[in-house]
């Protein structure tokens, strides 16, 4: 079993898809791993590392030559996969949704594609959930960007000099991101408040020592969908959440927003009304942003100011905790390879449960049930 790692090939892209660590588990397993020259270097982790790891380190052609399996951050274009074995496994993250002829080459290649970010909510799966152990980085991320475009202290400092007033912080969406989000704004000193269309987040909001900020008296409104995921709302829950959010942006000097609907573009949080209503030297931050942003105006890797307010979003935010994303996401694709190994057969075996999932394509054909409805 020959696993190949390549060096990440998208300009905004830092990670790594193995780290030494994964290396030595995938060799215990019996693989054999081979990594690009080079891939690990803006993670922090040298050639050196890898090869001290186990690893074989060469050219891009020698890792993919015979290779049986290829992980990656984001899906590898087609054309570097020449020399893979028939019917090579490529785990990675494909934006699906976005990246539709990506996919279509994958079957047209006769490659099993196997989707990361397609990894089920379920409970033993969630050492493997990539999307979770990102989002948890970008969350936290996300405050510590905004913390350092915003002109002022996060906590209440009382000094010789007179009191400098606590920082209010917003978060909008409180999955893992926003979790985070939310526990990291509070130990730097901000007074937390959070919001969410999933009533049943209002008490996480509460147990990390946040205010929570809910629509009220708005019956049937769960937004709860499949996988733990947000639905959208209601017109009516639309608009009583919009003069919620209105009310309380105005009083805030930091908004995270973190929304995101699978498959279907952000949801638009923040209208420019209601930027014009903060405070000038305010900052808000659009986890979103590559998604189409959450925020109106706002422009992914870009500061823009309006109103007076800063408004800002990463295009992929987690590689900009680079050796720590990387670490995480290789023992995500550790423990899914791992946890269906083989030992007689030297190779993972995938359930229905979970192979079918996460499988994109397969036999020169698109299998999943997410892009064939």
């Amino acid at each position: 079993m020959r696993i190949a790692i390549l060096k990440e090939r998208a300009a905004d892209e830092s990670r790594v898809a193995i780290i030494p660590e994964t290396v030595k588990k995938f060799t215990a397993l019996g693989a054999v791993v081979v990594v690009e020259k080079g891939a690990g270097a803006a993670a922090s982790f040298s050639d050196d590392a890898y090869i001290d790891a186990g690893a074989q380190v060469g050219t891009a052609a020698k890792v993919v030559t015979d290779a049986d399996i290829i992980l990656g951050i984001q899906a590898p274009d087609v054309a570097l996969l020449k020399g893979a074995r028939p019917g090579a496994w490529v785990a990675a993250s494909f934006d699906p949704f976005g990246q539709k002829d990506r996919v279509q080459a994958y079957a047209a290649g006769g490659f099993e594609a196997l989707a990361m970010e397609f990894m089920p909510r379920i409970t033993r799966a969630q050492s493997m959930d990539v999307l979770s152990s990102q989002s948890n980085l970008a969350g936290y991320k996300a405050v510590i960007a905004a913390a350092n475009e915003y002109g002022r202290a996060f906590p209440m400092m009382m000094t010789a000099a007179g009191t400098i007033t606590a920082a209010r912080a917003f978060i909008m969406g409180v999955g893992v991101a926003g979790l985070q989000a939310i526990a990291t704004a509070r130990r730097l000193g901000a007074q937390v408040s959070a919001t969410d269309v999933r009533s049943a987040t209002k008490e996480q909001i509460q147990s990390l020592g946040a205010k929570p900020i809910f629509v009220e008296n708005v019956a049937g409104i769960e937004g709860e969908g499949s996988g733990g995921y947000a639905t959208e709302m209601s017109e009516e829950y639309q608009k009583a959440q919009a003069e919620l959010v209105s009310n309380h942006i105005a009083k805030q000097d930091i908004v995270i927003t973190t929304a995101l609907i699978p498959g279907r573009a952000a949801p638009r949080l923040i209208s420019d009304a209601q930027i014009a209503s903060m405070k000038p030297g305010s900052v808000i931050f659009d986890l979103a942003v590559a998604q189409g942003g959450n925020v109106e105006g706002s422009v992914a890797d870009q500061i823009v100011l309006r109103h007076g307010v800063k408004i800002m979003g990463y295009s992929n935010t987690a590689a900009h905790l680079a050796t720590d994303a990387s670490a995480l996401y290789a023992r995500n694709l550790y423990n899914f390879l791992s946890a269906f190994w083989d030992a007689e057969a030297g190779k993972p075996v995938l359930d229905e449960e979970i192979g079918d999932a996460v499988r994109l394509t397969r036999d020169g054909k698109i299998v999943n049930e997410r892009l064939l409805g």
